[in-house]
């Protein structure tokens, strides 16, 4: 496995560092908020209600929210597949 290596000189760069460092914690939990939203659109689950079905918009929330989320990704180059 190839070797990368960053650096960043100063403290202003202190807010990019973290970035990079903590860019697997960000898609852990994109994937979580994902699951979470895909229990609702493929089991039917209700967020608000957790006993309970989803009811039909909430299902349709579910659906647009997790469309979106994985729009937005996409459009950073980004994927939750990897």
């Amino acid at each position: 496995m190839p070797k990368v290596i960053l650096e960043f000189d100063s403290i202003e760069e202190q807010t990019e560092m973290l970035s990079a460092i903590n860019g697997h914690k960000w898609k852990a939990a994109m994937w979580d908020l994902d699951q979470e939203l895909r229990k609702t659109t493929k089991y039917g689950n209700s967020v608000v209600n957790p006993d309970e079905e989803a009811s039909d918009i909430e299902y349709e929330i579910a659906e647009k929210y997790r469309e979106m989320l994985r729009d937005i990704i996409s459009q950073c180059g980004l994927t939750l597949n990897d």
